[in-house]
Parts: structure tokens; C-alpha cells; sequence
């Protein structure tokens, strides 16, 4: 199969690659870049654990082709963090319990850093319809939505 040179710039990083047109985002991030964050699971956008932003808004990177990217901006779990530690957001889920088992949080992280670019002070309702699209199979969703709606407060 033939590739396709596209150019992406992933965590404020621009890269030239090469990659097949049949290659996700998903898996030209974990593959290809190693940015293993962002989470594989159902493959059928079902979950949320492969959200990440692309041009600031979220996508699931399982739906997505790689090829998508080309002229735009990706950012993944890891291009959250500000000198190599967690960001306000990051250290909110910390401080309140929401990261259980942690194969959910960075999809869920990525949504609530795109419902806050939307919507600075969400409502609890807000914050739940702004993670509906991100499942967590421990049950941490009370402690998720504190977690967003404390980084609300702090003006994350």
C-alpha cells in the first residue's frame, strides 16, 4: 500500500511523515509517535478513551484517519502538561480521586479540557453532558465531574 506524506503539528511539535492511508490517528499517535496516552479500546467510538484534540476541538482518534491531520493541530494527553508536569486539570483529577484504574482518564481529561475551552464555569449537568461521550467502567463519574468542576473553580 502506498503512503501519503502529510505534515501535523502534535503538541506543538510539527512533523513531515509519511504514513498509509488506511492508518488511524489513533495508531499513527501510539505507533508511529509513541504517545501512548491516548488510549485504544473499542475502535468504534463508543468509549471516548482515544479523545484527543484536533484544531482544539474533540475527535475520537479511533474514527479518524491519520491523513486527517495533515495542515492541523493535534493535541494528546501529553501535550496537556506544562514543563513536564501535570496541568491544573491534570493535578484536579489527582486531588479528587477520579483516576481509579487510569485507562479512561486521558480520553476523559481531553473532553473536560474541551468542554472548559467552551464553557469556563459549567454547571454539574454541563459537565455530565460534556462527558457523556466517555465511558468509565470503575464508576468514577462522581469524583470526575468534582474534578472538573474544581478546576472550573480555579479557572483552568
Amino acid at each position: 500500500m502506498s503512503s501519503t506524506p502529510i505534515r501535523v503539528t502534535v503538541n506543538g511539535a510539527e512533523r513531515e511523515v509519511e504514513v498509509a492511508p488506511n492508518t488511524t490517528l489513533l495508531d499513527f499517535l501510539r505507533d508511529r509517535l509513541q504517545l501512548t496516552g491516548t488510549k485504544e479500546c473499542c475502535d468504534l467510538g463508543e468509549c471516548g478513551a482515544c479523545t484527543v484534540l484536533l484544531d482544539g476541538r474533540a475527535v475520537n482518534s479511533c474514527l479518524m484517519l491519520a491523513v486527517e491531520g495533515d495542515a492541523r493541530e493535534v493535541t494528546t494527553i501529553e501535550g496537556l502538561s506544562e514543563n513536564g508536569r501535570p496541568n491544573a486539570l491534570q493535578d484536579a483529577f489527582l486531588a479528587k480521586g477520579a483516576v481509579q484504574c487510569g485507562f479512561c482518564i486521558p480520553g476523559q481529561v481531553m473532553a473536560a479540557r474541551y468542554l472548559l475551552s467552551r464553557n469556563p464555569h459549567p454547571t454539574l449537568a454541563e459537565v455530565r453532558e460534556g462527558l457523556s461521550g466517555n465511558l468509565c467502567r470503575c464508576g468514577g463519574y462522581v469524583q470526575i465531574c468534582e474534578a472538573v468542576l474544581a478546576a472550573s473553580e480555579a479557572g483552568t
